[in-house]
């Protein structure tokens, strides 16, 4: 088994295995976010008055909101 010859080599090599997981990660969280958009997409076109009932909700939630 090799080993980090210091510990900057061994702070680099965590570094980069962070970096990379932080990449996957946000690869992952994108194909969610584009599965769910799609989804609901299909499920607007499949339930019309539910889905303008959800934006209307939304509207209101929108107009309510305090900033």
């Amino acid at each position: 088994m090799p080993k980090a010859d210091s510990p900057a080599d061994a702070a680099q090599d965590a570094q980069d295995a962070q970096e990379t997981s932080d990449a996957a990660r946000r690869r992952r969280r994108a194909q969610f976010l584009r599965e769910l958009a799609e989804a609901r997409a299909l499920r607007d076109r499949v339930q019309p008055r539910r889905a303008k009932a959800a934006r209307l909700r939304h509207a209101m939630r929108m107009r309510t909101f305090r900033w």
